[in-house]
């Protein structure tokens, strides 16, 4: 029997991209060939949680066309990529079947689920080396350090601190590395992924989407380009960000941030790049403001680990519900006494976007004025949303419930919200219709 062919793994999970990709930059510059991989994991898809999927069909759509895209991306550098479909630890078993696996090489995760992936790989792979990297995050781990003992209660504490003296990594230069290393014939075909192999039957995207996007690296850098460069919605970026219509009101970038197709570091150095070329001002600033508060929800979820997903929150608070399937479903369907509250779920059901303004609305209206418990909304944002990330989605819904940043509990008034934010009630015409 011949003697398999030593090999490490980059295995792509939540950072779909070639431009500032660090897991690819570091196994480039490894002697061994390589084989690039991602799984849709079956466990994902099939399971459940308070009554709701872990992944509906918008995020799953948004996934599969993210994949292909990288997969085109990777074809063009010539580097082998498997997409397999089923259990992780099944498909590396199979990996190692015909390779010897030296090293996996990936992006460092710390919340339950993806940690207990790891750990099955583990069992199938007990020689495997790891490389991992924190490439989801816009602030070196070690420069937080530097400044926090550790991450404090209060976004604004964090925020002044880590702004003086910041420093923000250059980006990873792979977008100009090629792939040389020869490679045994890949005796493993990929699977022909649908979203119909994935369990949902294939749609069109809602005509009145705030969020008409495909997924995928080369359409989030356009994005970029096109609210950057070529409207420069930047220099506005402030004054419209609360807006409910378009999709032009926010940046919405969330989405490629949520499966990494988009670098919180390469948006930084393209807000600086704008700012040399237009100027800056309190837009520009808002934008890297907004990054921080993604990466302050990462650094909170680091640091409280599973707190994020207990009932009591990171502030371990007594939390009062009641449990009434008929308030949650009528708030699911958008059919609640508030009319603001019922077109922001409908836009939710249709469309599996909502604005920023909206999220806190409906948060605070299922937490507070319906009474029921914080994790069954969050669990329906988690099947529902595009842009899902684990550590802003449990975050945000800890601050809304008064388990979580802020121990001020606040109730959204959702009609003063209407009159301000949608006085002329296009929005709510539109999804009330």
């Amino acid at each position: 029997m011949s003697e398999k062919q030593k090999i490490n793994i980059l295995w792509f999970t939540k950072d779909l991209r070639i431009r500032d990709n660090e897991s690819l930059h570091r196994i480039m510059q490894d002697d061994l060939p390589f084989l690039a991989v991602y799984i849709f994991d079956d466990d994902f898809f099939k399971s459940q949680q308070l009554g709701f999927r872990k992944i509906g069909k918008f995020r799953a759509k948004f996934l599969l066309e993210s994949v292909l895209d990288l997969e085109k991306s990777l074809d063009q550098k010539k580097i082998p990529f498997l997409k397999k479909r089923g259990k992780t630890q099944a498909v590396f078993k199979q990996i190692s079947n015909y390779f010897e696996i030296e090293k996996i090489v990936c992006q460092r995760e710390w919340t339950q689920e993806e940690i207990n992936i790891e750990n099955e790989i583990k069992e199938v792979l007990p020689n495997a080396k790891w490389s991992k990297s924190y490439s989801q995050l816009l602030l070196k781990p070690d420069f937080v350090k530097q400044k926090l003992e550790k991450v404090p209660l209060l976004f604004t504490t964090f925020r002044q601190k880590i702004e003086k003296k910041l420093s923000i990594r250059k980006e990873f230069d792979t977008q100009n590395l090629k792939y040389t290393k020869s490679f045994f014939d890949l005796k493993l075909m990929s699977d022909n992924m649908t979203l119909g192999s994935l369990g949902f039957v294939d749609f069109e995207v809602n005509q009145s989407s705030a969020f008409p996007f495909s997924g995928g690296e080369t359409q989030g850098l356009q994005r970029l380009k096109c609210y950057f460069f070529e409207t420069r919605n930047l220099s506005v970026y402030k004054d419209v960000r609360n807006g409910l219509l378009g999709k032009d009101y926010s940046s919405k970038f969330s989405s490629w941030f949520a499966n990494g197709s988009l670098s919180a570091v390469s948006v930084y150095h393209e807000i600086k790049n704008y700012e040399a070329e237009f100027g800056s001002n309190d837009s520009t600033y808002w934008m890297f403001f907004e990054l921080l508060w993604r990466d302050f929800f990462k650094y909170t979820s680091k640091q409280h680990h599973n707190k994020l997903f207990h009932q009591n929150g990171i502030l371990e608070t007594d939390y009062d519900f009641k449990s009434d399937q008929n308030a949650i479903n009528r708030w699911v369907n958008g059919e609640t006494d508030s009319d603001f509250i019922n077109a922001n779920m409908l836009e939710l059901k249709n469309t599996g976007w909502m604005s920023n303004r909206g999220r806190q609305n409906v948060a605070s209206y299922f937490c507070k004025i319906l009474q029921q418990e914080w994790r069954v909304g969050a669990a329906y944002f988690e099947e529902m949303l595009i842009d899902y990330d684990v550590h802003s989605n449990y975050g945000n819904w800890m601050y809304l419930a008064g388990v979580g940043n802020d121990p001020r509990s606040r109730t959204f008034n959702a009609e003063k919200q209407a009159e301000q934010y949608d006085a002329d009630q296009k929005f709510r015409n539109l999804w009330l219709k």
